[in-house]
């Protein structure tokens, strides 16, 4: 994985060489906008990533299931609205929430890794 980003990095390097524009990693731009891994700031938008993550994974899901955010309420003993807002981002949920929408709403199996 090192090798990858080390060969993308010199890529974009040589890249900035021959047009004269420096180029700025995504990583670079993350660490000036939202600060160091770590940092608060930084921590608080990784949360928000991932949170906006899962609830486009659950929209995915739900849409391959043919299911309107109205039928997987019902299904789950929820409110579209909180659906909506799971998907859209704008919601915590909570790990029990979370395996109720998936397993009993949608049918799949969550497996949790940590790293």
């Amino acid at each position: 994985m090192k090798t990858k980003k080390k060969s993308t990095n010199q890529a974009l390097k040589n890249s900035s060489k021959k047009t004269g524009k420096s180029i700025t990693s995504f990583e670079e731009h993350l660490n000036k906008r939202y600060g160091k891994n770590g940092s608060k700031k930084r921590t608080e938008f990784e949360i928000k990533a991932k949170a906006f993550a899962i609830g486009e994974i659950i929209k995915e899901e739900r849409r391959l299931s043919k299911m309107t955010q109205e039928q997987l309420a019902e299904k789950t003993g929820t409110r579209k609205s909180f659906i909506s807002r799971i998907e859209n981002g704008h919601s915590d949920i909570q790990l029990s929430t979370l395996y109720r929408l998936f397993e009993t709403g949608l049918g799949k199996k969550v497996i949790l890794t940590i790293q």
